[in-house]
């Protein structure tokens, strides 16, 4: 029992991985999804902190530019408070608590003051780097064994601690965490105790993100090799004969977008595919939803709604222009208790393929489907087959534009505008998306509709930024369609490319073409 008699909460302290945010366990992305706090540092990647639950706080316990990082003692009190609060805390670490964690410090104050604990370890850096960088710590032929050594000393304790002369011999591959800064001790010393100055030595920075960067070099000239590169941590060194399996085994450096870390606006129940895609192509996704739908809050809105699901068979025409669209309007006639019967003699219209195959969910096939996705795609495909007089019945989001009523009405077709969901800016603040900008951390933003490039400049100006212009032109950016790319350049965005096809397909296909144009795969600094 925590304080004043209130059950305490339970602490998870969870391994978030090295940096990837698709190597968390399943057991670790669960305990962040159902925790009601995050404590969090640095080394967890920030789209972690995006599958937490939209209500869970987060704080964050690493440095920040007007303030210093909280101390391991301070961390440990806070979380016995929140425990003794009654919540549930996941503390979220890079790689795996108990290698170079201080796990064992935070667990020792929860047990002192009587509250409930578990590890859940987490894939540690020291070999999913090497692995990202094309090099196994292990090798048949050249290493059976490997240790690990924390390089995260002043020069003097690194020397005073550790036991050169047998740690030389004591493996065949030597991995040290977070050395740069010691990598002339290092190689001085391993050269000292019996290795070899033509023993391969490879140093991997944010291994597994999108800034990845590996240097290969060897113990004699390895200290003249992160001078002449300006190499700087957070890297992992790699001593042994396994770096000369890089040439052979690199993989991520080789897939298309490696390097490229790709701002997904899109609301989050879009945007999973969007999301795998760009991680399939070696891409580094950053979910920052700038939009959520939500159902009409107006009573006009669904007065309305209710009215025109009574008299649907008067409609020869329904034009459904969005995914959202399509999943709103279902919800609406399942809400209503209509039959879809009552549209079996009106031609149904889908904006776009995603459109259709979201309709072919539901067990509808559309009639028409304009390739172009925009409303003037729409009336391409209407405008050959509508007769005047007929009655058409559009279904859409608040904010979408009357372009297509107004061309329907023009050529004397009554035309009904129904307001099936809105769209709003989500409540939801992230700490380093601003500071993301301002160091180059996004390299392209895509744009996949007109309120995605407003949403998201109002959520900037509301973080802080005085000018979410000039961060966003940061990047390269890319928009779905002409409407979106207008848009974008309305508010002074410099678009970079239109996708060719209005699809998340398109766009992906387009960022590929971008990135490969400009030849993007600069992160490795040496292979």
């Amino acid at each position: 029992m925590g304080e004043h008699g209130k059950r305490s909460g339970k602490v998870y302290l969870v391994g978030a991985g090295p940096g990837d945010a698709g190597l968390i366990t399943v057991k670790g992305m669960r305990c962040l999804q159902e925790a009601d706090v995050i404590v969090y540092d640095r080394l967890a990647s920030p789209r972690l902190l995006q599958m937490s639950r939209h209500d869970a706080r987060r704080i964050y316990v690493g440095k920040l530019p007007d303030r210093h990082a909280m101390k391991q003692p301070e961390i440990n009190q806070l979380l016995v408070t929140l425990a003794q609060e009654g919540l549930n805390v996941c503390r979220l670490k890079g790689g795996d608590p108990c290698v170079f964690g201080r796990a064992a410090e935070e667990a020792a104050l929860l047990k002192v003051h009587g509250i409930s604990y578990e590890v859940v370890p987490g894939v540690t850096s020291a070999v999913a780097v090497p692995a990202y960088a094309g090099i196994p710590v292990t090798h048949r032929d050249w290493a059976s064994s490997f240790c690990v050594i924390t390089g995260h000393e002043t020069p003097d304790k690194l020397e005073a601690r550790v036991e050169w002369e047998k740690l030389s011999a004591a493996a065949d591959t030597l991995l040290f965490l977070m050395g740069v800064a010691n990598i002339s001790t290092i190689a001085e010393q391993l050269m000292r105790c019996g290795r070899s100055g033509d023993t391969p030595v490879a140093l991997i920075r944010w291994g597994t993100r999108s800034e990845q960067a590996t240097i290969v070099a060897t113990l004699a000239t390895v200290v003249d090799e992160v001078e002449r590169t300006g190499f700087s941590s957070p890297a992992i060194i790699v001593v042994g004969d396994v770096v000369r399996v890089r040439e052979q085994m690199a993989w991520v450096e080789q897939l298309p977008l490696f390097g490229q870390r790709i701002l997904v606006t899109r609301a989050r129940e879009q945007s999973q595919s969007f999301v795998r895609m760009i991680e399939e192509a070696g891409g580094e996704p950053y979910e920052l939803p700038v939009i959520q739908t939500i159902m009409p809050t107006t009573e006009a809105d669904n007065q309305l709604i209710e009215q025109t699901m009574t008299r649907l068979s008067d409609y020869q025409w329904l034009v459904l222009t969005s995914e959202n669209g399509v999943r709103y309007w279902m919800e609406h006639m399942k809400r209503t208790r209509t039959d879809m019967r009552q549209l079996a003699h009106a031609r149904i219209v889908a904006v776009g393929p995603k459109t259709a195959e979201v309709m072919s969910d539901f067990g509808i096939v559309p009639d028409l489907v304009a390739e172009q996705f925009s409303q003037e795609g729409v009336w391409d495909v209407m405008q050959p087959l509508i007769q005047k007089g007929e009655r058409v019945l559009l279904a859409r989001g608040d904010l979408a534009r009357t372009w297509l009523a107004e061309q329907l009405r023009e050529a004397g077709v009554h035309t009904d505008e129904l307001t099936t969901y809105q769209t709003i800016l989500p409540q939801y603040e992230d700490a380093h998306i601003l500071e993301m900008f301002e160091e180059g951390g996004i390299q392209i933003v895509p744009f996949t509709s007109a309120s995605t490039v407003t949403n998201l400049l109002r959520m900037m100006k509301q973080l802080g930024a005085e000018d979410p212009v000039q961060l966003v032109n940061r990047a390269r950016i890319v928009c779905i369609g002409n409407v979106t790319a207008e848009t974008a350049r309305e508010a002074g965005i410099r678009v970079d490319a239109v996708a060719q096809s209005s699809t998340t397909d398109g766009v992906l296909d387009t960022i590929v073409s971008l990135v490969s144009e400009g030849c993007q795969h600069t992160t490795a600094v040496n292979s």
